[in-house]
């Protein structure tokens, strides 16, 4: 696959992802609404990644290591890092939900809609 080829596969699906959000907010599925806005900004680090790199991103999850890694984290405001560090637990925990209740609990439908505003 084509270098560009690679980076529009990691921006649409990553658009697709947020739609998804979105589509959560809705219907007021707002554990998934975390875990969507964590996979949109996972896959446009890995867009970023791909890139600058020209290589394939990493096989990980954590965002501030993805940030880190693309070489991108240093230019982030510390509004984008706090936001790093808000959705970082939403990925695990949405997966394997051990602490479902406290993560749910945190998650109001504004905040949902804060997260997905962020995004856009």
């Amino acid at each position: 696959m084509e270098q560009n080829s690679k980076v529009t596969y990691w921006l649409e699906i990553a658009e697709y992802d947020l739609e998804t959000a979105q589509a959560m907010l809705e219907t007021n599925r707002l554990l998934y609404v975390g875990f969507m806005c964590h996979q949109t900004i996972g896959k446009l680090l890995k867009a970023y990644y791909v890139s600058s790199f020209k290589n394939t991103p990493p096989y990980i999850h954590n965002l501030s290591r993805l940030a880190n890694l693309s070489g991108i984290f240093d230019q982030l405001s510390e509004e984008q890092k706090d936001l790093l560090d808000i959705l970082e637990p939403l990925n695990i925990e949405a997966r394997y939900p051990t602490h479902k209740d406290l993560i749910f609990d945190s998650l109001t439908f504004e905040k949902c809609a804060v997260l997905i505003k962020r995004k856009r």
